[in-house]
């Protein structure tokens, strides 16, 4: 799964609507021959797995760039969510899977990958959608995979745990291990899968550590450690911005070390421009300095704020939805309770209900009161036989049925048992007057 590797990558057609869709396809995917034939055309690159046509599948740096016009239009604008609050949150997001990655131990790489990662998915899909805590998640646990240095779903959930407390200012307790958990659990690996469906399994992160090194080599200043330190911060705080998805890493660590010499006042050629050397543009350069400067001078918000202006464009969209449908008349208050909503309206309560059935009790007595004159005819059409014997016996049974019955008082509580114990002593009475008789 890491950085464009393996056999299976390279006969897989990549599809879906992320930024590494339909770019990441190498050739034709499958096709059809002539007219009337339905044979395959084979394009270039294409491989034939049984009957069918697979195209070969190119993963470059190139397929992750986004076009200006994804960038300018995102999901989460279309969902209503104004600019300034999707750039918050993608900071926000950022700086989380930063703090989680440093309490994991995890390798800068690691975290660098998490980030752009989290970046990709987003212009694909919306703030309002998806919970930016849950995909920060994923997106930490992927990138420990895909750097080979894996964390279990446990640790990172009880990481992102403390963080949130830690927020907040409440004392961390740890995490209890209930349902609750379980669901969370599930919905990050769920996260996850999503991910990977939308940047179509294109994973590869080229990160401009070692070329901000290696530029420093060529231009004689990597003995400068504060130099090569502080391109390396840059670097790192640029990853909090969306350049990694807009520019090349070449051009991303010519602006670190740009931003960095400017800092502190370290000349470097410029007749002609050193990064000319390198494929960079000083325009590009401008705007990634830009980027970054702008990190430094944003407001520190609150979490709570932006996840509530989110769940207000969440019953937004919901309550247009349920309008659409006809569940909710044009005009009526939103929904602010949506479980308490029914599109079916109740006529009569439970208990208007209730006392309309009627009651079981006049049945029941009916039938016990049936049962007792057919077990009086019974006995009375057929004589007895030793009568003494007869009805000694009758009144044994019928007493240890009375012990049986009063030893368990919820039997005799029953209707039917208490009908049954009845039916005993009217066939015993009826026993000894015979009995007399004769």
């Amino acid at each position: 799964m890491a950085a464009g590797s393996g056999s299976a990558a390279a006969v897989v057609a990549v599809g879906g609507s992320g930024p590494a869709g339909p770019q990441a396809a190498g050739a034709l995917a499958a096709g059809s021959g002539p007219a009337g034939s339905g044979a395959p055309v084979a394009g270039p690159g294409a491989v034939l797995i049984g009957d069918r046509l697979y195209s070969g599948v190119l993963i470059t740096l190139e397929n992750c760039l986004l076009p200006e016009h994804t960038l300018r239009f995102t999901p989460s604008m279309s969902s209503g969510l104004d600019p300034d609050t999707e750039t918050e949150l993608r900071v926000t997001g950022c700086e989380l899977i930063q703090a989680a990655g440093i309490l994991l131990r995890l390798p800068q790489v690691a975290m660098a990958t998490g980030q752009v990662l989290f970046q990709r998915f987003f212009y694909t899909k919306s703030f309002v959608k998806h919970s930016m805590e849950h995909v920060s998640m994923a997106c930490v646990h992927l990138a420990s995979k895909i750097e080979e240095a894996p964390r279990r779903i446990r640790d990172v959930i009880n990481v992102f745990h403390r963080l949130r407390h830690l927020r907040e200012k409440k004392k961390p307790v740890p995490l209890i291990l209930d349902q609750e958990y379980v669901n969370l659990k599930n919905q990050i690996i769920k996260a996850e899968r999503r991910v990977l469906k939308e940047l179509g399994f294109c994973v590869h992160v080229k990160h401009p550590h070692k070329i901000i090194v290696m530029y420093l080599q060529v231009l004689e200043c990597e003995r400068n450690q504060h130099l090569v330190q502080t391109s390396w911060n840059y670097m790192n705080d640029s990853l909090r911005t969306d350049v990694f998805v807009r520019f090349q890493p070449e051009s991303i660590a010519c602006a670190c070390i740009y931003l960095a010499a400017r800092t502190l006042e370290i000349p470097l050629p410029n007749r002609p421009h050193w990064f000319l050397l390198f494929g960079a543009t000083e325009e590009e350069i401008q705007e990634i300095c830009l980027k970054i400067l702008q990190l430094y001078t944003r407001k520190k918000v609150d979490l709570s704020d932006l996840e509530s202006k989110v769940e207000k464009k969440k019953l937004a969209i919901e309550e247009a939805k349920a309008q659409a449908k006809g569940l909710v008349p044009e005009g009526a208050p939103s929904l602010d309770n949506t479980s308490g909503f029914s599109p079916i309206p109740k006529n009569e309560s439970p208990k208007e209900v209730k006392g309309n059935k009627p009651s079981p009790l006049p049945v029941q007595a009916m039938k016990n009161a049936k049962r007792k004159t057919e077990g009086a005819k019974r006995m009375s059409s057929n004589s007895p036989v030793n009568g003494v014997q007869k009805g000694r016996e009758s009144r044994s049974r019928s007493g240890s049925r009375d012990q049986s019955y009063s030893r368990s008082p919820s039997r005799s509580a029953s209707p039917k048992h208490r009908s049954r114990e009845l039916q005993c002593l009217t066939l015993s009475y009826l026993c000894q007057i015979d009995w007399k008789e004769s």
